[in-house]
């Protein structure tokens, strides 16, 4: 038998056991999971940038990871999207995030990923998200999350963007989706379990009150401090209880970068909205963010340039003194509502 024909028999068998598993999740009986295997390792990561612990997990991260958005989730995008996943773990990068939601009804994001998962699974810790906030929706959005990410296991399985209390209350009640992540961690379809959120943080400190999550992944970009503020209200609770940080929102969609221009009024989005170009360079962005106690920034890539970009500027990482956060922060002031274009302005 052929190399190639024992890579799509245990393809083949790593998709029914994910299957498997998520069906027995869902009729609420045991299943025959296999145990995890070792924590991913790109041997190259040490050597390409800085690294940092995950919290609690055990696992080493590389401080520049790569955002399942961008040229990752639109249609129709092999050609350029799936050669980003590609490079990106060739450069170093160990630690790949994405949703369910990301890229539509068609899961762009998580099709282009598997894609690379297939043959290189080892390499990257995968995370990626459940949107529904009941547990049989989770599940069953989780057991696509494994057909289209051609894996059978999940590194971390988490809450996709809380923003009102409301859906805490969903997440936590019996049927909630909470179960579900629960649920999944204890048949060893997922590592570790985790919560989202960008718009409100006292939404995702309430919910770190009632659970102890191993991740929390958050909007912590240079204009934060200017309006519900994450970094002064949530990332200090998320520090005392050891767990892993992950920093998203960097450049906010590009829009607080000096190099951004909006566009005409009249052909603005919610998602493309701004009065100006933004204030900072790449560079002062991620450095910005890097220097707060997280464990790595995930940040949506839109073409091999603007990856390599990235991968150097975390290599050569250097943190910032509270002055020079202060002055860069002081610098987003005119830009602070379209770089927190996430955040509720009412």
């Amino acid at each position: 038998m052929s190399d190639s024909e024992d890579t799509k028999i245990e393809r083949r068998d790593v998709l029914k056991l994910g299957a498997a598993a998520t069906v027995g999740l869902l009729a609420g009986g045991p299943t025959d999971a296999a145990a995890l295997p070792a924590l991913p390792q790109n041997p190259v990561t040490p050597k390409a940038m800085p690294t940092r612990n995950l919290g609690r997990t055990g696992y080493r991260v590389g401080i520049f990871s790569l955002g399942g958005q961008a040229s990752i989730e639109k249609p129709d995008n092999d050609a350029v999207a799936v050669p980003i996943v590609e490079r990106a773990l060739d450069l170093g990068v160990n630690y790949i995030d994405t949703s369910a939601r990301y890229g539509g009804e068609q899961r762009w994001s998580e099709r282009y990923i598997g894609q690379v998962m297939k043959r290189r699974r080892r390499e990257a810790f995968l995370a990626t998200k459940t949107h529904d906030r009941t547990r049989d929706g989770s599940l069953r959005l989780l057991e696509k999350s494994l057909q289209l990410l051609q894996t059978d296991h999940i590194d971390l399985w988490q809450l996709h963007n809380l923003s009102n209390m409301q859906q805490i209350d969903q997440i936590f009640a019996p049927d909630g989706a909470v179960q579900a992540l629960i649920k999944a961690r204890e048949e060893k379809i997922v590592r570790f379990i985790g919560v989202t959120g960008h718009a409100d943080p006292d939404v995702l400190l309430e919910a770190i009150r009632r659970f102890p999550f191993d991740t929390i992944l958050m909007a912590v970009n240079a204009a934060d401090p200017h309006h519900m503020s994450f970094s002064k209200q949530l990332l200090p609770t998320a520090v005392e209880k050891e767990m892993g940080i992950i920093g998203m929102k960097i450049p906010a969609r590009g829009r607080i970068l000096a190099s951004w221009n909006p566009p005409p009024r009249d052909q603005q989005t919610p998602a493309t909205a701004g009065s100006r170009p933004g204030t900072l360079t790449m560079a002062e962005a991620m450095r910005y963010s890097l220097s707060l106690p997280l464990s790595t920034v995930i940040i949506g890539i839109d073409n091999i340039k603007q990856l390599e970009q990235n991968v150097e500027i975390a290599r050569a990482f250097t943190p910032l003194s509270e002055s020079q956060m202060a002055a860069l922060t002081a610098r987003t002031e005119p830009v602070k509502q379209q770089a927190l274009f996430f955040r509720p302005w009412a």
